[in-house]
């Protein structure tokens, strides 16, 4: 861990007296990121019927975005070091709003995957520039918990907003306005964030970019994803997804040898080695594998099961909002300062398996208001507790040389944790769901008791599935409360100053 200070930005040294203007244009562009994954999942039956895509391709609407933001994020994270962070999120800004015209303009299947796999790569670019700019304009630890605890409401929240917007947009107008409605938000941001934002001084990496480094990493990364999202359809013995995998292994492997050779690597290993951040690394990546899945039970279960329309689904996730806001704002944001990192975190994920827990219980016929609303208010709260100091302690304490390759790096555990969730969860689900009707129809002799088994045994791999993910959340919190030894920041201490106690405190961000 280097020694070196964050300069506060600015020619004084103080703060950057526009840095709160700022945070309100760099939140803007995060929820844009965050909506976009959730608003598209409601759009894509429309979506797939309008431009005549087949059961079979239309995975790549999400696998296309997912592929490129995944595999392009540690290349778009030192992107953002080498020219300039603002430079780095205004241009990936622009792009983003041009690719979703593009989607939303889309004729013809080939034209909606290249649209999602442009958005997925200036995402690529945007989203590690945002995190690093927070990092280096808000170095008082109290203001920065108060900032990251905004910014993680938002990443939090911001897919549970994308299924409400989703739904009015799907049904009220057309499944194109879930593109078109990006454009004014980049525009704003853009604009906002080209006139107030200032970067400090000294924060660029000038060193030249490790071609080898970004070719190993995005190939290996776009094989590990591809691998997960092929898993889900294929199965885990098909050939391709065995292939992938093991490509993915040899290519990172060969990623990490390299990195510690060369004289400017991509992703310094003294980012990840440092034992706080590696913690939050990883117990993030496992609480986002856990979230993904459960988000898209919880919309079938509320669509089908239920029968509630895209709208009322997306109004159902409401508690889930308020829990995140409420943890990452009241309680993270007046704890972060008060309390090591670890207690936070640990606690919170625990809160979190906690809801999970209760969702176990989950039947054809569960009420709302008795099991799912509370369910839903404990996974928001713990997660939203545990999120705040995570994304703040990944890149507290960091030089600014190194901030946009640290900020890549809590957005790729959140990518590939995202693809592991949704293959890993959605399969353990499928099995325990095919057992569990062949198991039970022979007895259903009627129609309406044979939809009824189709409908329980759904229910039973969700619940099946559930099980695993209060598991992982469990993994999750042991490894907050074992490898992240950080003590409270240390208030006096501009971050990064080397202030022992204090050194990498982090928060997670859910950008799907």
């Amino acid at each position: 861990m280097s020694e070196t200070a964050l300069k506060a930005p600015g020619k004084t040294g103080g703060p950057d007296a526009n840095r709160w203007k700022a945070l309100a244009f760099i939140a803007l562009a995060q929820l844009m990121v965050v909506l976009d994954a959730t608003i598209v999942n409601i759009a894509m039956p429309s979506a797939q019927q309008d431009l005549g895509i087949s059961d079979g391709n239309r995975q790549w609407i999400v696998t296309a975005y997912a592929l490129a933001f995944g595999g392009l994020l540690l290349f778009g994270g030192r992107i953002a070091d080498l020219w300039g962070r603002k430079r780095a999120f205004v241009v990936g800004l622009g792009g983003f709003a041009a690719a979703s015209a593009l989607g939303g303009a889309a004729a013809n299947e080939a034209m909606m995957f290249g649209a999602r796999a442009l958005q997925g790569a200036f995402g690529a670019l945007l989203a590690p520039a945002a995190l690093s700019l927070l990092a280096v304009m808000f170095t008082d630890a109290k203001e920065r918990a108060k900032a990251f605890g905004i910014y993680g409401a938002i990443a939090g929240g911001g897919g549970a907003v994308g299924l409400i917007l989703g739904g009015f947009l799907t049904e009220y107008l057309d499944w194109r306005w879930t593109f078109f409605v990006n454009i004014p938000f980049a525009i704003i941001a853009a604009a906002g964030a080209y006139f107030v934002i200032r970067e400090p001084e000294g924060g660029r990496n000038r060193s030249a970019l490790d071609i080898p480094g970004v070719i190993l990493s995005t190939l290996g990364l776009v094989s590990l994803v591809y691998g997960f999202t092929r898993a889900e359809s294929e199965g885990w013995s098909d050939s391709v997804t065995i292939g992938m995998f093991v490509a993915s292994a040899v290519l990172l492997a060969t990623f990490v040898i390299v990195e510690s050779k060369v004289k400017a690597p991509l992703l310094p290993l003294r980012v990840i080695t440092e034992r706080n951040r590696g913690g939050i690394y990883l117990s993030l990546g496992l609480a986002i594998i856990s979230m993904f899945g459960l988000f898209l039970f919880l919309t079938y279960y509320l669509q089908i099961v239920k029968g509630y329309t895209p709208v009322k689904t997306g109004f159902a996730f409401l508690p889930m909002i308020a829990g995140m806001i409420t943890g990452s704002t009241q309680i993270g944001t007046r704890l972060m300062t008060r309390v090591a990192p670890r207690l936070l975190m640990g606690p919170g994920f625990l809160v979190a398996a906690l809801g999970m827990l209760l969702l176990t219980q989950m039947e054809v016929d569960t009420s709302y208001a008795t099991v799912l609303m509370p369910a839903m208010l404990l996974l928001g709260l713990g997660m939203g507790t545990a999120f705040m100091p995570a994304m703040s302690l990944a890149t507290y304490g960091i030089e600014p040389r190194d901030a946009g390759v640290a900020s890549a790096m809590v957005n790729t555990s959140q990518q590939v944790g995202g693809a592991i969730g949704t293959a890993l969860l959605n399969t353990i689900a499928a099995s325990a769901t095919t057992s569990y009707i062949k198991d039970h129809v022979a007895g259903a002799t009627s129609k309406p008791q044979q939809q009824l088994v189709q409908l329980e045994g759904m229910v039973h791999g969700y619940t099946s599935a559930i099980w695993f993910a209060v598991g992982i959340l469990v993994a999750a919190a042991t490894i907050a409360f074992t490898l992240v030894n950080a003590g409270k920041p240390d208030m006096g201490a501009v971050a990064g100053s080397g202030a022992e106690d204090g050194e990498d405190a982090a928060v997670p961000v859910m950008v799907h």
